[in-house]
């Protein structure tokens, strides 16, 4: 039977202009502040994290400790997410610069051509929650069923849009995309065919060098790890109306706090999205001042899952 459904009409409430300004003047300039010592610190310590857990995975190959190792190092390599998030945003470092070169290769890390990812993400914050603009919702659509959700969190969408991407995007071929402006593209091409030769080196010097490392630290730990970010990313806006009310159409999660910091403050969400130019690390603050405000704030992800399946008819 033919999928029938109509999404919810979207809500122009013409309030987000009062909504940002909820946060007064002068503590917002502050919160605009960008630090390359922030960014530094964050992006040392993710480094030193994964260079551990790769270490540990390799230390026990051959035992049935590799399994964990596997997971810690999967949620590791996958938490790039957050680091490429931000620097998109240019919210990881003052000099912009050291901003792209983390956008290029957290990107990288997870198979994502961070150029095209920044000008999609513009778009899912022009057009958050609208069914037709957002490309967030016009790429993935949100989970109505159990065969909706488990597709989803399987990450077989995600790798096939990323296969797309990589393969297609450095030679001018666009796929389906229609959702990012066309300017855009010179850029979206450059930054794939750095991409591929990132990855032909590292595939070449594998070979040269006979070993198996990467597989085992990076490539394996991605595919574990993929279902985590994928129940991570879904609770970001599902069950919110088709709204451009800022208050309402995005979710802050009050996660663990070891989360929150591989991620790069990214559970709040809703602050971010507000206030996108508010840096990584002054969002915590960002949340004193909108949290009354705000209609979505739960209290972990597994809370989220829990309420989306319940969702279902």
């Amino acid at each position: 039977m033919p999928d029938t459904y109509v999404p919810p009409p979207y809500v122009v409430t013409g309030q987000r202009a009062r909504q940002m300004r909820v946060v007064p003047a002068a503590v917002l300039k502050k919160l605009y502040a960008r630090s390359d010592w922030a960014g530094l610190k964050q992006t040392a310590a993710h480094v030193l994290l994964l260079v551990a857990g790769g270490w540990l995975v390799l230390e026990t190959r051959g035992t049935w400790w590799v399994l964990p190792a596997l997971l810690l190092q999967g949620i590791l390599v996958n938490a790039l997410f957050g680091a490429m998030h931000e620097s998109v945003h240019y919210g990881s470092f003052k000099t912009r610069r050291y901003a792209d070169l983390l956008a290029f290769f957290s990107g990288a890390a997870i198979l994502n051509n961070a150029g095209f990812y920044r000008h999609y993400h513009m778009a899912h914050h022009r057009y958050t929650q609208d069914p037709l603009r957002d490309p967030e919702l016009v790429t993935s659509g949100t989970p109505r069923t159990w065969g909706n959700y488990l597709y989803r969190v399987s990450s077989i969408p995600f790798f096939k849009l990323r296969v797309r991407d990589i393969l297609l995007f450095p030679f001018g071929f666009r796929g389906n995309v229609t959702y990012i402006h066309e300017s855009a593209w010179p850029e979206v091409r450059r930054w794939g065919r750095w991409l591929l030769a990132l990855y032909a080196v590292l595939l070449v010097g594998s070979i040269v060098l006979r070993t198996d490392a990467l597989l085992w630290v990076w490539l394996i730990p991605l595919a574990v790890g993929a279902p985590l970010l994928r129940l991570y990313l879904v609770c970001e806006h599902t069950l919110c109306p088709n709204s451009d009310d800022g208050f309402a159409n995005t979710r802050t999660t009050l996660c663990n706090p070891l989360l929150r910091f591989i991620m790069w403050n990214l559970p709040y969400h809703a602050e971010h999205h507000l206030l996108p130019n508010i840096a990584f690390h002054h969002l915590p603050e960002a949340h004193q001042y909108l949290r009354p405000h705000l209609e979505h704030v739960a209290k972990s992800y597994t809370q989220v899952n829990r309420e989306i399946v319940r969702s279902f008819a």
